[in-house]
């Protein structure tokens, strides 16, 4: 039919990690977009993902905020619980939640050498047992329904190396591995499961701060090594989480997908 939306999500219930801001919002906000039946939007903060929410409401899209740490299994099966009696099954889960978690803020590490063990935690916590518990606790009902789609979030510091960011890296490569794995497991039951690696996105500034940034020599230093000069924008993210979400990627699974304005090429 001429028209026809081919990202469409055909009604589906979707729960997004770390939607309060960011990717996860444009991720949260697309869906809605294209024909979502209700989405669940998770943050560590709960007056993020209630903004969220109703930002999808008043786009005519049921939407619920599902605050919890993805870090605890039992927070994230009482928050997919409370989701899915307000909104239905889910059968689309996006592992968008990540950076040092919830109450940390990312930078560069010493020397991995140096680095103090206890350290590495917060990384694991969030970018790799995240994504293993919300994948856990969603899969039972995705393989009830017959269908489903998961998206991990991971990072190009994961699939090629960064310096300084050795536990970051490394969980962010587990959780490329772990859907692999698990895309072998669930593709008999149609469930798909594949990752979008990014390099770095905009900082959330305003015009006028923006615009200093940009015009720093530390960020044209960074942008020369990106073929499209520029940093990712929250919908470069969104657009793809989408495709691999929708129909038009049903035959798409265990794939690691760079979105990174060339920062690096695959083989």
């Amino acid at each position: 039919m001429i028209g026809q939306d081919p990202l469409d999500l055909d009604g589906q219930v979707a729960f997004v990690t770390g939607a309060g801001q960011g990717a996860g919002r444009a991720i949260a906000l697309a869906f809605a977009r294209h024909n979502a039946g209700g989405v669940a939007v998770n943050d560590f903060v709960a007056e993020r993902a209630e903004a969220v929410a109703g930002e999808i409401r008043a786009l005519g899209v049921p939407a619920v905020a599902a605050p919890a740490d993805v870090g605890s299994h039992d927070s994230v099966k009482s928050a997919m619980s409370a989701a899915e009696q307000a909104l239905g099954p889910i059968t689309l889960l996006v592992n968008n939640a990540g950076n040092a978690g919830p109450s940390a803020t990312m930078g560069l590490s010493p020397p991995f050498w140096e680095t103090d063990p206890g350290d590495w935690d917060k990384y694991f916590r969030t970018n790799l047992h995240g994504v293993m518990i919300c994948s856990h606790a969603a899969l039972p009902g995705m393989v009830k329904q017959g269908r489903g789609r998961i998206v991990t979030i991971v990072s190009d510091a994961g699939r090629i190396g960064d310096a300084r960011l050795a536990a970051y890296s490394a969980a962010k490569a587990g959780a490329a591995g772990f859907m692999r794995s698990i895309a072998r497991e669930t593709g008999r039951y149609g469930i798909t499961c594949n990752a979008v690696s990014l390099s770095t996105l905009e900082p959330p500034l305003d015009e006028a701060r923006m615009a200093e940034f940009l015009a720093s020599d530390r960020t044209r230093g960074q942008l020369s090594r990106y073929v499209i000069r520029r940093f990712g924008k929250p919908d470069d993210v969104a657009n793809m989480v989408l495709f691999l979400c929708s129909d038009a990627a049903a035959w798409i699974t265990g794939q690691t997908y760079p979105v990174n304005g060339g920062y690096s090429f695959t083989q």
